[in-house]
């Protein structure tokens, strides 16, 4: 397990090096645009930590494994079944719409009433449990999509280069977050979402059905997930049992840095996140680009402790 971690590890390093030396040839934009295609697919997976909290006010730690299994999914999709890559992410999208909602039925729906300690032992539980299956079914070692997936091809634009492969994630990314505020502000479901994380008990006096929102809100957030994990599987070229762990944590950072809860925050941190991520490495700071993705958690938060987008809460006595 720990060699394999650290296999994947190097293909990361290998595609930041690649960032770092384009980066020294060429101009700002360069690392913006690579930024910015990162940050993306941070910004997708966040959205489904903030979503969730701001309905409940959970911290779905297994959210990070749902990443992974969409990521799985569509690459079986890919090689086993010849799909083409759009039809498999949709795919995948829809699988893990089901565990989402599998998993806040089973593991958090008993223990709305218990204390937050109670369900955040129990997301860390089906964290362990996720990833032990992955490894169980799909083994140690990283998985790499076909060649023929998603062909890669080079655009100039300026003196920066950007590829075909960056400009599919950054589409998909924008229009599944376009998508996720136009359904939240303009549907009817997303006025139940709204008003439910307003206050959860009051809205279910007015007769909205809060279980069908809280299963609604897992699976919306658990669609975007899948379409990142396939995204990330496709810009680093390996999938493993692992993946979700760090991918997780660096996306529930950028949901905080965001404001959790918030929305547009969850969207604007991710891509502060992977901008900042890249630019660090073009610096020549690769063996720390974990490391800044909370460094800056840190100093933002004793900054401003809600985030930047987040509002701040009082409590009436």
């Amino acid at each position: 397990m720990r060699l394999q971690y650290y296999a994947s590890r190097d293909k990361q390093q290998r595609f930041f090096t690649d960032f770092r030396q384009s980066g020294a040839d060429s101009m700002f934009l360069q690392q913006l645009i690579n930024g910015i295609a990162l940050g993306s697919t941070y910004a997708l997976i966040a959205l489904g930590y903030t979503m969730v909290y701001g309905i409940i006010t959970l911290i779905n730690f297994a959210h990070g494994e749902i990443f992974m299994a969409g990521a799985f999914v569509g690459l079986l999709l890919v090689g086993v079944f010849k799909l083409n890559v759009f039809l498999a992410m949709g795919c995948a999208m829809l699988f893990c719409m089901a565990l989402g909602v599998v998993i806040e039925f089973v593991a958090y729906r008993p223990l709305r009433r218990s204390s937050r300690l109670s369900a955040l032992i129990s997301a860390i539980g089906v964290s362990i449990f996720l990833s032990s299956l992955a490894l169980m079914i799909f083994g140690a070692n990283a998985k790499a999509f076909p060649e023929q997936a998603f062909p890669v091809q080079q655009i100039r634009i300026g003196n920066a280069d950007i590829s075909t492969l960056q400009i599919l994630i950054i589409a998909v990314s924008a229009a599944l977050m376009v998508t996720l505020e136009f359904i939240v502000q303009k549907t009817r479901i997303g006025k139940a979402m709204r008003a439910t994380s307003e206050d959860y008990n009051t809205a279910a006096l007015m007769g909205i059905n809060v279980n069908r929102v809280i299963s609604f809100t897992f699976a919306l957030g658990s669609a975007l997930a899948a379409a990142g994990g396939v995204l990330v599987g496709l810009l680093f070229n390996a999938v493993s049992f692992n993946m979700g762990l760090m991918a997780g944590l660096k996306a529930f950072a950028a949901a905080v840095l965001g404001g959790i809860g918030s929305i547009p925050g969850a969207m604007l941190g991710g891509l502060v996140l992977g901008v900042t991520e890249v630019f660090g490495v073009a610096l020549g700071y690769s063996s720390y680009r974990d490391a800044i993705a909370f460094a800056i958690l840190v100093l933002v938060l004793l900054v401003r402790p809600t985030g930047l987008l987040g509002e701040k809460m009082q409590n009436k006595v």
